[in-house]
Formats: structure tokens, C-alpha cells, sequence
């Protein structure tokens, strides 16, 4: 087992996590009272933290996170970052501006606040929001940036009446038991994030979803700034150029793989233009766009078991699980030369369907798995019996290493690894 793997397995088997998993009956329940009083009794730690930039949004939300944070950090600002879900290790959540929390540090402060809550209800993810909250006011930054876990308008990290700036990423149908089924529902819950008189900027998105989204910034009198409206990019093939009303730069292509990261990127640029008291330059954020990185969105494994297992063929690894990935996934592949074998595990709680018929054009087969470890997840009958119905030449494979092994000696094409972060995970975990 890898070092990263044993760190992992610490940290998800501590005793602590077990009790705070029992706080509450439910793994989700979106409301931000528990997480309020939490953090009254913490002594509000929320409220100390400097420049907070919160971006909500379905898909883009981790890869603009990184891209705000590596312009930043070229800039030579502090920053401090909460994001979920992690990959390999839990402690990827909080990143103070050095990297990483340490185990011992995450597990001190876990502690602290599992003290002060002295025993009531709270889900894991509050407590893990409120530790985060603890940790950044205890180590200060220039800059604070919160991923929103789920939604928004009731997600734990919604507790900052006045944040710096909002961002909206690109808004698809996901969590849909949680969010409702309706685009316009999902959109209402994202806009939860905007807040009276302050900035926000907003990715491209559908119309009845930036309707939704104006109405909502109209309603509680945000500063809200759009895409195409406020801001344009213009992707060519390797590079691109960021256009609004005080900038035309020209930038290289990010080293995220993918068409669509030029857009977060831009979601990026357009959030930090409205961050007062902050300068960017073009050769600034220029080097950060070489230099940002985001494991598990697109990525291309360079060494590993799994690696050598497959030969020499490229296999890149993508944790998007959802239609709207599936459309920005699929956009990227009809660009390769080859089809690729894709292996794929999902979750039982996601559209699998339209997340296939959206790669069955551009795909060669489907190696069908389970998630090891994840009582939620199909089982790899039941998703190749899927992928076959939307006319993917698919086979149900007992793991990772017989899916390949299989690939190994039937085709050469190239291999994405994809449907789910939890799968993403557990590659990166026993490959880097």
C-alpha cells in the first residue's frame, strides 16, 4: 500500500469520524441551522476570514477553484482554500496556503469542534466545513476561496453574509433528490450564494437558467456580472484571449486538459477583476495558466500499476459523473485521433443513462465496474446492461485490473477512466 493510500485509510478509519458520522441520521440534509449555531459557539470563525470567494455552480466548480487559487499565488497572495469532495486523502479539503492540512492538524481541529459541539445533531460535512472555517481563521491569508458542497442556498459553506465575491459555474441536472429535477429548481438553489450589494460573476448557461439566476440577483440587489454580457473568451487552439471592459489579454492554453477549462478560466479572471484590492497582470495570469493543476479532471496518468498494465497507450482519468460533464467529456474526445475504451463505474444516485448516450458516439466500448468500497454505486452488470441499451458494445468486469487486463490484449486504443470522483479517486490513490 502507498504512503498516500495508508494516510487515507488513517483518516477515514479514525475513531473520530466515526463518532461525528453518528451525529446525524442522515449523510446529507441541507440546512445551514446546525452549521449556524456551530460556529456562534466557535466563536465565528467564518467571519474573520479575508476576501471569501464562494462559487457554487455543478460542473467547473473544483477546476475555477484552481484556477482562482493559482492566479493568486502567481500574484504573490496568500491563500486559503476549502474544497469537496477530495480524491485520495481527506485532508485535500482545507488547503492552507502552504499546501495541505497535516493529518495531525486536521484531526486537533476535527476534535475542537466535535468539543464544542458537545454532542448534537450535525451532519459529517457541516462538521468538516466548520473545522475547515476554524483552521483558515487560525492560519490567515490574503484570500479565502469555498467550494459549495451541494446546491447552495442551504449548503453549510452559505454562512458569509458578505462574501468578496460569488461565483456561479456552469449549472447541468445532478442531485436532483436534493435539488429537484427541474433546471430552474437547481438554478434557484445555486443563486442562494448571491448576496446584497456585493459582486458575482456567472459562467454561460441555459436561458431558463440565467433567468432564473438574474431574477434571483435582482431580487436580493447582487452585483451580477455574465458571461457574453460582461466578459467574452475566445479559444483557439493553443491559447486564448480574455476580453471585458478593462482587459484584452491574450493567454496560453491551460495546462487542464479540455476545451471547456478555457471557460473556468475566464469564470476566474472575470471573479479576481471584481476582488478589491487585488492586481493581476497579463504575464501573471498567463504563468498561472501553465502552472495550475486539479487532479482527476481530465488528467493524464504518468506512472503507476495500472500504467504499466495497459502498455503503452495514453489513459487519462476524469471524475465528471453527470450529463453536463458528459457533454463537455464527449466535446473533448471527437477532437481525439482514436476512439478510447472507456472503464466506468457511477453511482447509483446518478443519471447513468444520459451520462452514456451522451459519450456513446465517441467511445469504442465499455469496461463496465463496480466502486471497490462503495455500497452506493451500480453494480457493473447493471451499468453494462445500461451502456448497452444506448448502444455501447459493453462487458461487466469484478474490477479495475481485470477491465484492463482485458483491454491489454484486445485493442490499442487509448483508455479514459470516468463516471465517477469516487472511482478517480481510488486510480489516482493506488497509481501516483
Amino acid at each position: 500500500m502507498s504512503q498516500q493510500a495508508s494516510v487515507a485509510d488513517r483518516i477515514a478509519t479514525s475513531p473520530i469520524v466515526e463518532r461525528l458520522t453518528a451525529l446525524h441520521p442522515k449523510l446529507i440534509d441541507l440546512s445551514t441551522d446546525r452549521i449556524q449555531r456551530l460556529l456562534r459557539d466557535l466563536g465565528d470563525p467564518h467571519l474573520r476570514l479575508p476576501k471569501v470567494i464562494h462559487v457554487a455552480g455543478t460542473n467547473g466548480k473544483g477546476s475555477t477553484c484552481a484556477f482562482l487559487r493559482a492566479l493568486l499565488n502567481e500574484a504573490g497572495y496568500t491563500v486559503n482554500v476549502y474544497t469537496s469532495p477530495h480524491l485520495v486523502r481527506f485532508t485535500e479539503r482545507v488547503r492552507l496556503n502552504s499546501g495541505p492540512i497535516s493529518e495531525d492538524a486536521f484531526l486537533a481541529v476535527l476534535e475542537h469542534c466535535e468539543c464544542v459541539n458537545a454532542g448534537r445533531q450535525i451532519t459529517f460535512f457541516e462538521m468538516l466545513t466548520a473545522a475547515a472555517f476554524v483552521a483558515f481563521a487560525e492560519n490567515p491569508a490574503d484570500a479565502t476561496i469555498v467550494e459549495v458542497g451541494l446546491g447552495g442556498r442551504y449548503d453549510a459553506t452559505n454562512v458569509f453574509p458578505s462574501p468578496a465575491v460569488s461565483a456561479i459555474t456552469p449549472i447541468s441536472l445532478d442531485h436532483v433528490e436534493f435539488l429537484g429535477s427541474k433546471l430552474t429548481q437547481i438554478a434557484w438553489e445555486k443563486a442562494g450564494i448571491l448576496k446584497p450589494n456585493r459582486p458575482a460573476v456567472c459562467a454561460t448557461q441555459p436561458s431558463e437558467v440565467m433567468e432564473t439566476i438574474q431574477a434571483e440577483a435582482t431580487n436580493v440587489r447582487a452585483q451580477l456580472a455574465t458571461e457574453g454580457t460582461n466578459w467574452k473568451i475566445i479559444p483557439d487552439e493553443d491559447s486564448f484571449r480574455f476580453c471585458d471592459g478593462n482587459h484584452d489579454w491574450e493567454l496560453p492554453r491551460p495546462t487542464l486538459a479540455g476545451n471547456w477549462q478555457f471557460n473556468n478560466a475566464g469564470l476566474a479572471l472575470a471573479a479576481l477583476s471584481r476582488l478589491e484590492g487585488f492586481e493581476l497582470t497579463e504575464k501573471i495570469a498567463a504563468h498561472a495558466m501553465k502552472t495550475v493543476t486539479w487532479p482527476g479532471r481530465l488528467q493524464l496518468l504518468q506512472r503507476g500499476p495500472l500504467l504499466q498494465q495497459l502498455g503503452q497507450r495514453s489513459v487519462w482519468v476524469d471524475g465528471g459523473h453527470n450529463p453536463g460533464a458528459a457533454d463537455a467529456l464527449a466535446s473533448e474526445i471527437a477532437r481525439w485521433p482514436v476512439k478510447p475504451t472507456v472503464i466506468i463505474g457511477m453511482m447509483q444516485r446518478k443519471d447513468a443513462t444520459n451520462f452514456l448516450k451522451k459519450l456513446a458516439p465517441v467511445v469504442k466500448r465499455a469496461a463496465c465496474v463496480g466502486i471497490p468500497g462503495n455500497e452506493g454505486a451500480l453494480t457493473a452488470d447493471s451499468l453494462a446492461v445500461i451502456a448497452r441499451d444506448v448502444g455501447i458494445e459493453a462487458e461487466a468486469f469484478k474490477s479495475i485490473e481485470k477491465a484492463a487486463a482485458d483491454i491489454a490484449f484486445s485493442t490499442e486504443s487509448p483508455v479514459l477512466i470516468c463516471g465517477s470522483l469516487y472511482l478517480a479517486g481510488i486510480v489516482l490513490r493506488e497509481n501516483n
